[in-house]
Order: C-alpha cells, then structure tokens, then sequence
C-alpha cells in the first residue's frame, strides 16, 4: 500500500477565507493535468461541494463524508468525470457535519489519511478541494498531503490570512506531518487595471521569492460561467485569458515536480 502512495503526489488547496478561487483552481489544474495524461483524482473536502458541482456530478450517493466516517473504501467513493483522466470523491452539505462528529474520534486528524492509505488505485496527482476554514477537515488534508498549493487573491487582508494559514502549515509539520511543504502561492481574481493588484503582487513576491508561481489567474467572465454549465473552464472555453493562465501553472507545477524528484534523486 506504502508504495502505491508513494508514486502519487497529493497536494492540499488551502486558503481559510473563502472566495478566493480555491475551488477554480482545484477543478480547472486537475483538468490541466489530466489533459497531459496524468490521472488525476479532486477530493471534494468543501461541505458546499462546488468541485463536485464544477465537474457536471449530479448523483452523490457516497461522498467524502462517507469516505472519512463511513466504512467505504476511496474505490467505492470516487466517481469519474467528463473529463479523460480525472475522477472526483464528490461532497454534499452532510459533510458539514463531519467536523462535529470527528471530534470524539480517535485519530482524528488521520482519517483521510488512513482512508488513501489503503486505496490500491494509483493517481499521479490528488487535489484537495478544502473548505474556507482551518478546522479539522482541513486538518485532515494537511495531514493527508504531501504539500499545500495557496490561492491567494490580490487583496490587502488576504496577506493577513496568509501569514495564519503558513503558521498553521507550520503546526502541522511540527506535530503531525513532518513531511508537509509548502508547494506554492498561486495569485487569484488577478485585475491589472489595479495598481494595488501589482502592489500586493510585488509584496507577496518580495516575501516568498519563488514560492509563488509566475503564472496569475485574471479575473474571467468566462471562468465563472463555467460552473454554472458544470464544466472546468478549460472545457467550457479553453482560449479564455483564464484558461490559458490555468494552463500555464500547470506546466510550472509540474516543472516544479520534475526538480523536486530529481533533487530527491540526487540526494539519495
């Protein structure tokens, strides 16, 4: 089991405060990686279920609420997508309560974690869609992944979210995952018409050097379509500005990757 996980990458898309294109960029990188072949599972860990939602899933029999406190295995929840190469664990609102019910649980925080452990399907890449909070979902994620991808949107308080959500990184890296790295700072709900955008850019750029991936997603009229035709942006208009800049971190994530294993590589 051990070696199955250990040829997937599983990457956390965390931000606590919402509408900051978490789910956008979960849905449309997941669709961006498997358009280059890569087998991509999006676990759905937001009780809003807007990924499952962005994917066109209608029927959610079982969900990730199921996954975590049900006795169901990760191959009984996933379900496949439109898309060639990627699959979905859905959520529906039942995993709001979750956090409640976890809470008088042993292990808490390794539930998720436990559950991909013992999945025999292998994904290159696992996205997970958290909620806007950092309780104990999200807490599962962390402990769950290899390494954490923030949206950050281009605004004055998102900074100071940021600097509390590193500190929990921190935390759980300390405490729980030794092994969590921060994959990269991905800048959101981009407008260039805004000097204050460049402002914060340059800011977040100054601080966390090349942390923070080149590609910036614009705002897009066509990007948030999409959803609402229940498909990713890259389905729904794959020439809009949003598209091609999903495109773009993509590529820069999986240059990315390719340096991590090689340096991995080198040092054994």
């Amino acid at each position: 089991m051990e070696q199955t996980r250990s040829k997937t990458r599983v990457l956390a898309v965390v931000n606590q405060k919402g509408g900051v294109g978490k789910t956008t960029t979960a849905v449309n990188l997941a669709t961006a990686l498997a358009a280059v072949n890569k087998k991509v599972l999006v676990i759905d860990f937001d009780p809003q279920g807007n990924a499952s939602t962005g994917l066109g899933i209608e029927t959610r029999e079982l969900t990730s609420y199921d996954l975590v406190l049900g006795d169901v295995t990760l191959e009984e929840v996933v379900q496949k997508s439109e898309v060639p190469n990627l699959h979905i664990v859905p959520a529906t609102i039942d995993l709001s309560g979750a956090e409640i019910e976890m809470v008088s649980l042993m292990k808490r925080e390794y539930r998720l974690k436990n559950a991909l452990d013992k999945s025999v399907v292998t994904y290159d890449y696992i996205l997970i869609d958290c909620p806007p909070s950092l309780g104990l979902l999200t807490l599962n994620a962390l402990v769950s992944a290899n390494a954490v991808l923030i949206p950050l949107q281009c605004e004055f308080y998102a900074l100071e979210g940021l600097s509390h959500l590193i500190k929990t990184v921190e935390l759980v890296r300390a405490n729980l995952n030794p092994d969590l790295s921060i994959q990269g700072i991905v800048l959101t709900m981009y407008d260039r018409r805004n000097k204050f955008t460049e402002q914060i850019e340059n800011d977040v750029r100054a601080y966390f050097g090349e942390l923070v991936y080149q590609a910036v997603i614009p705002r897009n009229v066509r990007m948030s379509e999409a959803p609402s035709h229940g498909k990713p942006a890259l389905i729904y208009d794959m020439h809009c500005t949003g598209s091609k800049a999903y495109i773009q971190l993509a590529s820069e994530l999986l240059k990315r990757e390719r340096a991590r294993l090689k340096q991995e590589l080198t040092a054994a």
